[in-house]
């Protein structure tokens, strides 16, 4: 006969519901600190540190906790949501600068010259697969943390050699793709958006502070010459909690009806 301590939960799943408990009954309100991991070991039958660091890394893939380095485990707030504007009712180029148009943060960015081109990124910009590319990480940071990443893929056929070759470096770093493309006599035309459906994997929620498996849009943006040349390509990845993607389409005057 089986004993009846096989079917008992792991002690981390045991750790993990107790502070979902206090999560829930508003023992613990967001921001709240939670005590160091000797001192809920302590708390939660005598458990090792390690128990409890499982147990906070379940509650932190699932959303309810956040880590901050150098500083302790806290219990997450709720997000703000905003509207994340993908059009520019000016008409002008502002839709394409270096952030997303409507992102009122701050941002980092780190390029990284001579990456061959993975197959799907060769495919977007039509250049042979491992082609060299200036591949450029963004971070896009609300409250000094990551809310929005993105990456961007520039083909050095075009650029190498130019001031433009890093989108952040010299002397016209971060004025966006069409004006940086102008200042090589290449005119950007078009941009083309594909937004798909994704799921937040383990490392970019940790980058972002969401829950595993959350739901987010990845943007597929490549913009294009005068002759429809893609000249380039990002990702950008848009956690669904936070965003609301947003349209604002100018329409032209309307028309008197024929015969008025």
């Amino acid at each position: 006969m089986a004993d009846a301590t096989d079917s008992a939960p792991a002690p981390y799943l045991r750790v993990a519901e107790a502070i979902r408990s206090r999560i829930a009954d508003g023992t613990w309100p967001p921001g709240h600190r939670l005590p160091s991991r000797s001192a809920l070991g302590r708390e939660f039958g005598g458990v090792g540190e390690n128990v409890v660091r499982r147990a906070q890394e379940l509650l932190i893939d699932e959303g309810l906790l956040e880590g901050r380095a150098g500083s302790g485990t806290y219990i997450r707030a709720p997000r703000e949501r905003r509207p994340l504007l993908r059009t520019s009712p000016r008409g002008d180029d502002s839709y394409s600068g270096v952030a997303p148009a409507g992102f009122t943060g701050t941002w980092e960015a780190d390029s990284t010259a001579k990456v061959p081109a993975p197959p799907a990124i060769a495919a977007r910009l039509d250049i042979k697969n491992g082609a060299l590319c200036v591949h450029t990480v963004y971070e896009f940071l609300t409250h000094h943390r990551p809310a929005i990443v993105a990456h961007s893929w520039e083909p050095m056929e075009i650029t190498g050699g130019t001031l433009v070759v890093l989108p952040e470096g010299g002397p016209l770093a971060g004025i966006g793709v069409p004006k940086r493309m102008a200042h090589i006599g290449i005119t950007v035309s078009r941009v083309r958006e594909v937004p798909r459906p994704v799921q937040i994997d383990r490392e970019q929620a940790h980058l972002l502070g969401a829950a595993v498996g959350s739901r987010a849009t990845l943007i597929e943006r490549t913009h294009y010459d005068t002759e429809g040349r893609p000249v380039e390509t990002s990702d950008i990845l848009v956690p669904a909690d936070r965003w609301d993607i947003t349209y604002d389409i100018p329409l032209p005057p309307p028309t008197s009806a024929p015969g008025r």
